[in-house]
């Protein structure tokens, strides 16, 4: 490792390669393309939406090498916070982790969110008369239940998040089958006219909303990372899990995407009130199979929808653990469960904020829900840390990198500027929902809680800066301990 052993009392390394490739891959995939291949159909109006899926996994992989390399060098708890700590603290201080965090508290229970609005939209299929009161309790109730599971030893929830998986590629293959078993390749591939005309307006715009929707549908490759401080050998783990997350995900949605529109009419996926646009998968295996396999095969897509949400409040609960613990956040996000060992306030706080997000989601659509996380996502994340690996490898040349990325800076350009061309187009996606102004609003509420916590703890600006390379230093550590050994 690259890395010093956490301090006494802290996380324990218990998850390996493949425990870590599952969490990924589950958090990716969950419900989301079972209820965003309608979305990217009608964003593209047409097969052609199949670009959109393309484009999302070029983003994902690119902007996951980012993620590889931090992570293997950093293998700390909290993911991008400590990557943006090391990185911004020599002319800002503290400001860059403390606005992720406090973006996270927000963006990553809202990712949950949009599972668990899935998980009850699919649930309508078996439940046909499930009104929407009805509808908001149980998304509720099955928020309360993933708190209480998630309430106990990391290590077991590895191994459940595990076979989870495993109940996710059955399902996933399942559906696959169905889809291929009734394939008319003249639906899969009836372009309307000009669907690639690319020098004409209407292509771009398609493309603009179905990247957003495409890659949040990858979003989950970087679950891993987030419990750096929990993975067995993060230098070896953390890239391939996140790549081999990336590629095998990549696989499973073209798939899908394919053969989705080759066994249903895509005209019917325009309309948001038919069986189609609400349940996709369902109707597809009820034309293949009948309603019983149909039911079936639905009970695991909501497994894989309950796996997914795990997943994600289990990673992002760790996120303020480790801010909270450096003094960058609550002093109260620091506390750990006294017999099991993991973040009791911060996975209390996720819970409660993924509950706001299902209501909100419930009652407006999914598509402005995504266009809002992702807004908030990308200013301090996902552009910030880019902008972090540069920076790194200036200020801190000597860190021990057990993988450096491919043709740097290729993919972290290529990264930059798909983040970018998502963001600034996000206003246009969700006309009269304004996610880049609520982006914009909630980081700079963000700056001015910094400024008030900074002067109460006289920090930067208000007193010197706290400057710890953490990492550089345990690397001096370990050279030091093996040549006096």
């Amino acid at each position: 490792m690259s890395v010093s052993p956490p301090p006494a009392g802290g996380l324990a390394r218990r998850i390996g390669l493949l425990q870590a490739t599952a969490l990924n891959m589950s958090q990716m995939v969950g419900v989301g393309p079972f209820i965003t291949i309608p979305l990217m159909v009608a964003a593209f109006g047409g097969p052609q939406a199949i670009v959109g899926w393309i484009a999302g996994a070029v983003l994902a992989l690119v902007d996951g090498l980012v993620w590889a390399e931090l992570g293997a060098a950093m293998p700390g708890a909290g993911g991008t916070y400590v990557y943006l700590r090391e990185a911004f603290q020599y002319r800002t201080g503290k400001l860059m982790p403390f606005l992720f965090v406090w973006t996270a508290i927000l963006f990553i229970p809202l990712i949950m969110s949009t599972g668990i609005v899935g998980l009850v939209q699919y649930l309508g299929y078996l439940w046909p008369s499930m009104g929407s009161a009805s509808g908001d309790l149980v998304g509720l109730a099955l928020i309360a239940l993933i708190v209480w599971l998630l309430w106990r030893r990391v290590d077991s929830i590895a191994r459940l998040t595990t076979a989870m998986w495993v109940v996710m590629l059955l399902a996933v293959a399942l559906v696959l089958i169905a889809a291929y078993s009734h394939f008319h390749a003249g639906n899969a591939f009836d372009y309307p006219a000009g669907a690639f005309d690319l020098l004409g307006g209407k292509f771009w715009t398609g493309f603009g909303a179905g990247l957003a929707v495409g890659v949040y549908d990858y979003l989950g490759y970087n679950t891993a990372a987030y419990l750096g401080g929990e993975l067995k050998n993060p230098g070896r783990t953390l890239p391939r899990s996140t790549v081999t997350a990336v590629l095998g995900v990549m696989v499973i949605y073209l798939l899908l995407q394919v053969g989705v529109l080759g066994a249903v009419d895509w005209h019917r996926m325009l309309d948001p009130n038919s069986a189609v646009y609400q349940s996709m998968a369902s109707v597809v295996l009820e034309q293949a199979w009948g309603r019983g396999p149909a039911e079936t095969v639905t009970t695991l897509i909501l497994v894989t929808a309950f796996a997914s949400v795990l997943a994600g409040l289990l990673a992002g609960s760790r996120v303020p653990y480790d801010a909270a613990r450096d003094g960058v956040f609550f002093r109260s996000f620091a506390r750990l469960h006294p017999r099991h060992g993991f973040p009791t306030v911060g996975l209390v706080t996720m819970g409660v904020i993924t509950a706001a997000g299902f209501m909100i989601g419930r009652h407006t659509d999914m598509g402005t829900l995504i266009q809002l996380l992702t807004t908030v996502m990308v200013l301090v994340q996902t552009l910030s840390q880019i902008v972090a690996l540069t920076v790194l490898r200036k200020r801190q040349p000597r860190l021990h990198r057990p993988y450096r990325m491919w043709l740097y800076p290729l993919p972290s350009i290529l990264a930059f500027a798909g983040w970018a061309y998502i963001y600034v187009r996000a206003d246009h996606n969700a006309p009269g929902r304004h996610p880049i102004e609520w982006s914009l609003a909630w980081v700079a509420l963000g700056g001015l809680a910094f400024l008030a916590w900074a002067r109460k703890e006289r920090i930067w600006p208000f007193g010197d800066k706290q400057i710890r390379e953490e990492y550089l230093d345990a690397d001096d550590d370990i050279v030091e301990q093996a040549a006096t050994a």
